[in-house]
């Protein structure tokens, strides 16, 4: 299993922790990381992992800003990805359960670096159910085909 991890400044901490309890883990690491004290914009770091994942060269991706929200934001602009935000262990589930996320995002100044890891465990261990589901994400990749400028 091969997993791309990227992070914004607020998540150095937390990425370098989870890199490490993965490799443990013996899946492969992708860290497209940044250094603490160098500040960096969180959609570039989205894009990189969300074209990691959306090409294949990587299985799964995570993402650690402040809150996740603007991670998944700029990752979910990339055909393919499903990236979610998640905060307890109900969210984390539920995102690949239902939703078939391939992106897990975290956010480092809401949630404490072992609760974050906890939810990385759940997010990889737990496998995306089908047929309703199925169908739902499926409808997902149909809206991602629609052209813009049609009406």
């Amino acid at each position: 299993m091969k997993i791309a991890l990227g992070s914004d400044h607020a998540g150095v901490a937390a990425r370098l922790r989870i890199a490490q309890a993965l490799r443990k883990l013996g899946a492969e690491c992708l860290d497209l990381g940044c250094e603490a004290d160098q500040p960096v914009d969180y959609p570039d770091k989205a894009a990189e992992v969300a074209h990691l994942v959306a090409g294949g060269r990587c299985g799964f991706g995570i993402l650690i800003c402040g809150t996740g929200i603007g991670m998944s934001i700029a990752a979910n602009k990339i055909r393919g990805i499903r990236a979610a935000v998640c905060h307890n262990d109900y969210t984390t589930e539920m995102a690949r359960k239902h939703n078939h996320a391939n992106i897990l995002c975290l956010g480092a100044r809401v949630l404490a670096i072992d609760d974050m890891e906890r939810l990385v465990g759940i997010w990889l261990s737990t496998q995306p159910e089908g047929g309703r589901h199925d169908r739902r994400v499926e409808k997902i990749h149909q809206i991602e085909q629609l052209d813009p400028l049609k009406p």
